[in-house]
């Protein structure tokens, strides 16, 4: 019937060539914003979760000597406005990074994040805004460094010893220059 063929088609939507039917969702690097006091709990847990998960060569007496360390720098670096959080829809935290000196000094997901492009994100905002050029990640890592090295990093030496003197290698790695 050429009624109700005219009718079915004044019901459908029209659109104008290049005008496309879909709502704009913020890219995660809008999401990301500096850290307040009232987030530094929830870092402390994003941090304690992620190394829970991609760590698996730290023992549970490593982590320990770890937790007052890592409270204590996310309370600095927030006091100084170097600590950058990367939020989920409902705006609690899920990821953060700081960065110092041009080099990624802490990048952590939460493990329900991992995989969801938050800490590519994260490290395009250090690397566009935040200037970054440089990260070191442990050796044992092997998760951290084939990301980093996805996303342009190369090695440019090795310590065989972390910051505390404990015998777990550090990469230092830097932006290769055509990244």
């Amino acid at each position: 019937d050429e009624d109700a063929g005219r009718h079915h088609a004044r019901a459908l939507p029209r659109r104008l060539p290049g005008q496309y039917n879909f709502r704009m969702t913020p890219s995660p690097i809008s999401l990301v914003s500096l850290a307040h006091a009232a987030d530094l709990p929830r870092l402390f847990d994003v941090w304690h979760l992620s190394v829970r998960a991609t760590h698996d060569f730290l023992a549970d007496s490593d982590i320990a000597f770890l937790s007052p360390y890592v409270h204590d720098e996310l309370a600095r670096v927030s006091a100084e406005g170097l600590l950058h959080v990367l939020r989920d829809a409902d705006g609690s935290a899920c990821a953060f990074l700081c960065v110092e000196h041009a080099r990624i000094e802490m990048l952590f997901v939460h493990p329900d994040r991992r995989g969801s492009g938050a800490g590519r994100a994260l490290v395009q905002h250090a690397l566009a805004a935040l200037g970054a050029t440089a990260v070191d990640v442990n050796e044992h890592n092997t998760q951290a460094h084939g990301f980093y090295r996805h996303l342009g990093f190369i090695v440019e030496s090795r310590s065989p010893l972390d910051p505390f003197g404990k015998p777990f290698p550090i990469l230092h790695l830097k932006l290769a220059e055509n990244a």
